[in-house]
């Protein structure tokens, strides 16, 4: 019996660790054009926010000293960080084969393809939850009703030996191990065990069939699913309570505060046929009623393609002030010139489609302990060592501790409700 080794197959060449943090932040268009601050070392985040600014004004006389308004700060906090933890292994055999012996060099550098695939397994998912909330996916029919097959409405964010946890709002809560992704079904195969036979028995907690559609089932990275573990993501920040949204931002109510109020649009009544002139009203409301200036639009791929394709049929209105810019990492970008106004316009792959969100990047920042990181032991070790009888395996775990904070809520604004139209 020989000793396990994954990677002869691929090229004998090596690169640095660097390269999974740089390409992250490329990959995310959020992470790439937010502020971030590292020096977040624990403990309560404290943020302040601008509840009232000064107003007192006053025609043919003075304000009387008595009767002076001021400016009032409120002192919101995050009382922890939250952690994201991603984990490679490594086989010993691959590492003596490559480079003759296993070194610090050898160990700490990892194959172009691995890191590749792993930077795009964390960008997706600290994407998705920073921009659209905790879950991954939603359930879309009553689960379990073929043996261990789920269907979702985005199986592209799911691979193969994925650990998934399904909770829906009674709430019951299962995990289970993905075997099969149908991406043109939109249906996902899970067993009880990595790499198993299709099964409604969950690896822990309730079976498949237990989730009906009529309790919202929701799909999770393990450990999502606890709302003490979830990022802060920009839609329960910019959405009131009302539409769906968190009531508070670092504890304080938004609804006490307009700064804490980003401005709220609903587009139950966007279509393929009107939501470019429906996203320069949105934008004009935001401009109207806001106290910042939301330069950019994020969206999804499909309510961006509705734009480019009206773009094209109604240049007398508008017009495109630039070739559209596809980047390689995942998100589209054009700027549209109408008559009300210039307005840039971001597709991104991993965005919801029922949501646009209006930003203006100065009311953003992201705090974090030294951003993406390698865990490091205190005697100096950066991985953990394995031993079984098919050979040593080391093992890397890398982390994000930090969350995103809406520090000026009022800059922005959101379209939310928009129906699932055919562009």
């Amino acid at each position: 019996m020989a000793t396990t080794a994954s990677f002869d197959a691929m090229l004998n060449e090596y690169l640095t660790y660097d390269l999974l943090k740089e390409e992250t932040i490329k990959k995310d268009y959020l992470l790439m054009k937010v502020e971030k601050d590292d020096g977040w070392k624990g403990g309560k985040l404290i943020v302040p926010f601008k509840a009232a600014g000064a107003s007192s004004l006053s025609m043919g006389s003075l304000t009387a000293d008595t009767d002076v308004s001021e400016d009032n700060y409120q002192r919101g906090e995050i009382s922890t960080y939250k952690e994201l933890w991603g984990t490679m292994v490594f086989n010993h055999k691959d590492l003596v084969q490559h480079d003759g012996k296993v070194t610090e060099k050898s160990f700490l550098k990892v194959l172009p393809g691995a890191v590749e695939d792993f930077t795009g397994l964390i960008k997706n998912n600290a994407s998705i939850m920073l921009l659209n909330g905790a879950h991954k996916a939603k359930v879309t029919a009553d689960a379990g009703t073929t043996t261990g097959v789920v269907e979702v409405d985005r199986p592209d964010r799911f691979e193969i030996g994925e650990k998934i946890v399904i909770v829906d709002s009674t709430p019951n809560t299962g995990s289970f191990y993905v075997v099969g992704i149908d991406v043109n079904t939109k249906k996902l195969t899970v067993s009880n065990t990595r790499g198993g036979s299709a099964s409604n028995t969950a690896a822990s907690g309730d079976a498949l069939t237990t989730f009906d559609l009529a309790d919202a089932p929701k799909i999770y990275v393990p450990g999502a699913e606890t709302g003490a573990n979830q990022f802060t993501s920009l839609r329960t920040q910019l959405l009131s309570a009302a539409n769906g949204g968190a009531s508070t931002i670092a504890g304080k109510t938004k609804a006490s505060y307009p700064f804490l109020q980003a401005i709220n649009i609903d587009g139950s009544s966007i279509n393929a046929a009107n939501i470019l002139s429906k996203l320069f009203d949105a934008y004009v409301t935001c401009r109207t009623l806001g106290k910042g200036n939301p330069a950019e639009a994020l969206m999804n791929y499909k309510n961006l393609g509705a734009i480019m394709k009206l773009v094209e049929l109604s240049k007398g209105a508008y017009r495109v002030s630039q070739a559209p810019k596809a980047s390689i990492y995942g998100w589209t970008e054009i700027e549209i010139v109408g008559v009300k106004g210039a307005l840039k316009v971001v597709g991104i792959q991993e965005m919801d489609q029922d949501v646009i969100f209006f930003i203006d990047w100065r009311a953003l920042k992201f705090h974090s302990n030294g951003f993406f990181r390698k865990q490091i032991t205190p005697d100096g070790n950066q991985y953990y060592v394995k031993r079984a009888t098919t050979g040593y395996q080391y093992i890397i775990d890398m982390f994000l501790f930090g969350d995103l904070v809406l520090n000026r809520p009022s800059y922005c604004g959101v379209v939310h409700s928009i129906p699932d139209f055919t562009p």
